[in-house]
């Protein structure tokens, strides 16, 4: 087993360390919070030994998991790549792109594993229909939350929208080539509702609109290709997949058929694959343990933490 060791003790962190606890693949050490009274109060109410020296917890772990605000990503990962420990860290990977560039060189460097907590790739929703996507040219993402003064320090693109971002990211197999976007602050200091329009330079176009000032919660995104259109609810854990062929000589009596100006025929039917219910936040922790055992790629990698990053900052730079 794997020793962990949790950075930070807040609403995630504490998840973080009870899934860790919970998992075949780890054995959780302890954890580090840089409020000590508050680190000593988890400590006492759930068990988990609670490290009031950074550097030692670092030195008792092969694997360092941090979930601290975004501000302290990179300091902290970077000590603990440095120390030759595998990262597992939360999204968004750093507060900066160049900051993520240089914590996936070091890692490199250092020959450690790195993977950035986009946690929706690992929703069973979107894993069931994932390899059904192919050359999409039309993506509708909308996730919009209701009021919550936590993460309420950045702006909504890296508090809600990087979510999508890194999942279209993951199946549009092409660079991005323009991106236009809007952003209003209603009641925070950042903007707290977005849209933004992504072109790819293949054509492909994605729509994102994400909200956290909004009367109810919504995760969905739609995917439009070639005879196919796929839906994901991430929050309700459901997808669709519908698609066309040629329709038959001789359709049945419920078949769906389709008939364009210029009398092409094409039938309508569902393929709808099933979806595997799981703890998303302990499949990707145990996904990072099985990279680094079998020495593979993790799902998501730095560097695709930092793509993402990428183009969230470049969304929030063209608010301007």
């Amino acid at each position: 087993m794997l020793k962990a060791g949790v950075l930070g003790a807040g609403h995630l962190g504490k998840i973080h360390l009870r899934l860790l606890q919970e998992s075949q693949e780890y054995e959780l050490v302890g954890f580090y919070d840089i409020d000590e009274a508050s680190g000593r109060k988890v400590e006492e109410e759930f068990g988990y030994r609670y490290f009031n020296d950074l550097d030692a917890l670092i030195a008792a772990v092969d694997v360092v998991d941090v979930v601290t605000p975004t501000l302290s990503h990179f300091e902290t990962g970077k000590k603990s790549i440095l120390a030759g420990k595998h990262l597992f860290i939360e999204k968004p990977i750093t507060n900066t792109v160049e900051e993520a560039e240089e914590l996936t060189r070091l890692a490199k460097e250092h020959n450690v594993k790195g993977q950035v907590g986009h946690v929706e790739r690992f929703n069973p929703a979107f894993k069931a229909v994932a390899g059904k996507i192919d050359n999409p040219m039309f993506i509708e993402a909308h996730r919009l939350a209701e009021f919550n003064p936590r993460g309420t320090d950045v702006p909504v693109v890296l508090d809600l929208m990087i979510h999508d971002i890194d999942a279209i990211l993951s199946v549009v197999k092409s660079e991005v080539k323009e991106i236009k976007a809007n952003g209003v602050s209603v009641i925070s200091d950042t903007p707290d509702i977005a849209n933004a329009r992504i072109e790819f330079e293949n054509g492909c176009v994605a729509n994102l609109t994400a909200s956290r000032i909004s009367l109810k919660n919504m995760r969905k995104a739609r995917f439009f290709q070639r005879d196919a259109y796929i839906s994901v609810d991430f929050l309700e854990k459901k997808c669709e997949v519908v698609k066309m062929k040629d329709a038959p000589q001789q359709p049945g009596d419920f078949d769906m058929i389709l008939q364009n100006a210029e009398g092409l025929k094409k039938q309508i039917y569902f393929d709808n694959p099933q979806v595997n219910p799981n703890n998303a936040i302990l499949e990707e922790l145990n996904s990072f343990a099985q990279a680094i055992k079998n020495d593979t790629t993790p799902v998501v990698s730095l560097e695709q933490g930092t793509n993402a990053l990428r183009v969230a900052k470049k969304i929030i730079q063209s608010f301007n």
